[in-house]
């Protein structure tokens, strides 16, 4: 018979093993060994059953058992200890708190993502989105910053992937129970479970409850629609991650957003934390948080729509993690209006200001990201490259600006070390990475993995109906004295998956060399709705399967988090082949060095700033072929090229004591090098230190005085709105100081008249540009000087000349107040 409902029941424990309990909902024991290794004495084998998950071990281990334990005062003292190095951990000043004596900081900051990826155990994540999310929370925790993440919790997560028997992927959607997994249901004083509520149309309201994950000393707030209240169709809302149409969708971004804030105001409200003074919008999906906090000035300060826009502005960042404008959540516009019009869903905000912040190139689309650039003061992409690609894309935002001068900046992704380095490195002293060290760790590693893809391999086979008497051959699949080579990523087409098969002869010459073979582990899933991508893993598993190869390359269905910790720690070689520069950071490759992993990789993403020469190799680049195909041709020659002549010939040269000298040299460079600067904390610092103290000190000016700031500033808006169309420059001049011929170095007087058409000379800044200039006209390699208001309208500024050859000046006026973030925020420039 089936059951009626399905629930889970938590393990009472003992009350001198409470503490345990303690343990293991804080997710601090997913990154810290001892923790890990306390609840793995409980069981070990319970524990390897449990698949290292803290309460599906003490669900799973009978209650005599526990009973025993309870009065072993071994264990206990282990307990006791672990338990007090948390609470030390929650409670000890640490960077950010030192740091915050010498400098204020805000007290609060929401860190708002559609998807956090802090362990399998939470399965609420799909990718390098979601787990770079989480990895930046852990990091938060470690440096004592305090942050509130904000998502949604999902009854199915993504999805588990499996293959049929012709290597098609196929889903499958788990009904996860909130009661099973390390969450707290958020309650009032009267330990009744608190909701958020949000109107939807056809005058209903969305109720969801908010569940809370502890990550360190981070709370994660996780709102979940699946309640009594709502129905069908409105509790399906939080069901699954990234699924449905874009209905579903935007039902979800809006209670990501606005139900987020105001899940964010009830739990600052119940433990007394500050309210946040900074906002992080992690990509635009939670982009309508920047509309519930002006509703809620409207309502509660009064303000006008302008001034409070000015005061959301001043404390929200936004990051894109966003490449291609192809990647960008747009919605039509009528979609938009039907959940926004009215006044029940955002009281007070009218639906034409609404719309006008997603306004894009099409009138009748919805732009998720440019309302996400509109509503925040502070923009970054999450890599150098991918800032410049970032300043070029959204560049239309800010007309007559130079690319370069785009206010979108960057931080470049990090991972968190203590999460995804192996325990046997991290155990290692410095003077102890001596090579024959370091060479036999990473054979055990290279071993582990070995292990784990036989038995991956062999339970895919059964799962695809395979018979369990025809997969003897599974137990020889891999050679952990072969060079192993890594691949495991989404499978979008940019990131081309199937590049490696361009040439499936030479691929395969490659894997069956008889001196230096290489053997290949790919893994990745594919969005549900894209066939296309499903047809490149289908490719890469009929290979896969063939008798002949099959040996030494497979495809591991399920990528997570688990699997992806034996990619990491056992793979020599990372490989990446994206499309330059259509990989916005990518993450993969950063937490296979971090375990003495090489890069194979095209210069995309965080590979284009790090590599050095010394820590991998980089893939040569077709740029500027138009044909893709030619250009995948020709990537894939360099591919094979590489792997051939450099990097297993490299592997495979041993010296006397078996060795491979050379190779180590590069691990070593690797991990001593570039291993501190692949850190989330130096991330997190970045963030801290470029973004979330200027944005605190923002919001805080514009807020002093009831407002007076925000106030001031749209006032400075409406005026420069209004004037701005009829400022002109009237008049330029540049001479040459002291001599008949300019030199290099020489010093230049630029003087102009600007009729400022009532505006007032604090109201603006006059800028002197000199630069080189191309035939066409157009400067580069820029030098600005600010100009002096003289008498009648005039200016004048002195500077060197900058270069030598074809030089050019011009003079510009750009807004200027001291409660902007650039002269470029405004998006307005006249130029003469």
């Amino acid at each position: 018979m089936r059951a009626l409902r399905r629930f889970t029941v938590r393990a009472s424990l003992p009350e001198p093993l409470a503490a345990l309990g303690r343990l293991a909902t804080n997710l601090r024991w997913t990154w810290h060994p001892p923790t890990q290794e306390l609840f793995a004495a409980v069981d070990p084998e319970a524990w390897q059953r449990a698949g290292n998950d803290p309460l599906a071990l003490l669900r799973d281990v009978p209650a005599a058992h526990l009973e025993r334990l309870a009065a072993d005062e071994g264990f206990l003292a282990r307990v006791r200890t672990t338990a007090d190095d948390l609470d030390r951990y929650l409670t000890a000043p640490r960077w950010y708190q030192n740091r915050g004596e010498q400098t204020e900081l805000p007290a609060t900051i929401g860190y708002f993502s559609m998807e956090f990826g802090v362990t399998e155990a939470l399965p609420n994540y799909s990718g390098g989105l979601g787990v770079l999310a989480g990895d930046h929370l852990k990091a938060a925790s470690d440096l004592g910053v305090p942050l509130i993440g904000v998502g949604l919790l999902y009854r199915s997560g993504y999805f588990r992937q499996s293959l049929s028997l012709d290597g098609w992927q196929e889903e499958h959607y788990p009904v996860l129970d909130p009661r099973g997994l390390p969450l707290e249901l958020l309650t009032d004083a009267a330990g009744t479970p608190v909701q958020v509520r949000v109107s939807v149309p056809g005058d209903r309201t969305l109720h969801a409850r908010i569940w809370k994950a502890q990550v360190g000393r981070v709370p994660l707030l996780l709102l979940d629609s699946n309640v009594d209240e709502n129905d069908d169709d409105l509790r399906g809302v939080t069901d699954r991650l990234y699924g449905g149409d874009q209905d579903h969708r935007i039902r979800q971004e809006i209670l990501a957003g606005i139900g987020g804030v105001r899940a964010v105001r009830m739990y600052c409200d119940l433990t007394g934390t500050p309210q946040p003074e900074v906002f992080h919008t992690n990509e635009g999906h939670a982009g309508f948080l920047g509309l519930e906090r002006i509703r809620e000035l409207l309502t509660s300060q009064g303000l006008e729509f302008d001034q409070a826009l000015a005061a959301v502005r001043a404390g929200t960042l936004f990051t894109t993690h966003t490449p291609v404008p192809a990647g960008i959540d747009r919605f039509p516009v009528d979609l938009v209006q039907h959940y926004f019009g009215g006044d029940r869903l955002l009281p007070g905000v009218p639906i034409e200001r609404v719309l006008a912040l997603g306004a894009e190139e099409n009138p009748g689309l919805f732009n998720m990201a440019h309302m996400g650039l509109r509503l925040a003061q502070r923009a970054n992409g999450v890599s150098k490259l991918h800032g410049e690609v970032s300043r070029g894309m959204f560049g239309g935002l800010w007309q007559g600006f130079d690319a370069d001068e785009v206010p979108i900046g960057s931080v470049t992704n990090g991972v968190h070390g203590h999460t995804w380095a192996a325990p046997e490195m991290t155990k290692l002293e410095p003077e102890q990475l001596t090579d024959s060290v370091l060479w036999e760790l990473r054979c055990g590693l290279r071993g582990k993995l070995v292990d784990e893809v036989r038995r991956r391999v062999r339970a895919s086979w059964l799962q695809r109906g395979a018979s369990a008497l025809e997969l003897g051959w599974t137990e020889s699949v891999f050679d952990p004295d072969v060079l192993t080579v890594g691949f495991a990523r989404r499978v979008p087409t940019y990131k081309r998956l199937t590049l490696m098969l361009r040439d499936p002869e030479r691929l395969r010459a490659l894997l069956l060399h008889p001196e230096r073979p290489v053997q290949l582990v790919v893994a990745g899933k594919s969005h549900p709705a894209d066939d296309g991508g499903k047809a490149l893993i289908q490719q890469i598993v009929k290979f896969a399967d063939d008798a002949g190869v099959r040996h030494r390359i497979v495809f591991l269905p399920d990528y997570d988090m688990s699997m992806a910790r034996y990619l990491y720690w056992g793979c020599d070689v990372w490989l990446n082949n994206p499309m330059r520069p259509l990989e916005a950071c990518g993450t993969s490759g950063m937490k296979a060095a971090l375990n003495g992993g090489l890069n194979l990789s095209i210069r995309d993403g965080w590979w284009d700033e790090f590599y050095d020469g010394k820590n991998g190799w980089a893939i040569p680049t077709a740029d500027g072929v138009p044909d893709p195909n030619r250009r995948d041709d020709l990537e894939a020659a360099a591919l094979y090229e590489l792997l051939q002549a450099q990097v297993a010939p490299l592997f495979y040269d041993r010296s006397a004591d078996g060795v491979p000298d050379r190779w180590m040299a590069l691990v070593r460079h690797t991990l001593t090098e570039m291993g501190p600067q692949l850190q989330a904390e130096r991330m997190v610092r970045e963030y801290v230190e470029t973004y979330y103290a200027p944005a605190g000190a923002s919001a805080t000016a514009v807020r002093a005085n009831s407002f007076q700031g925000a106030k001031e500033l749209a006032v400075y808006k409406a005026r420069i709105r209004s004037a701005w169309n009829r400022v002109q420059v009237t008049y330029t001049d540049l001479s040459v100081n002291g001599a008949h011929a300019p030199v290099v170095g020489q010093p230049v007087t630029v003087r102009a008249r600007v009729d400022l058409n009532g505006l007032s000379p604090s109201d603006v800044e006059v800028q002197a540009v000199i630069g080189r200039v191309a035939d066409s006209g157009e400067l580069s390699q820029v030098v600005t000087a600010t100009m002096t208001p003289g008498a009648d309208g005039g200016y004048h500024a002195e500077l060197a000349l900058p270069h030598v050859g074809s030089v050019g000046y011009t003079v510009r006026v750009l807004p200027h107040h001291e409660l902007l973030a650039t002269p470029a925020e405004l998006g307005r420039v006249i130029l003469a």
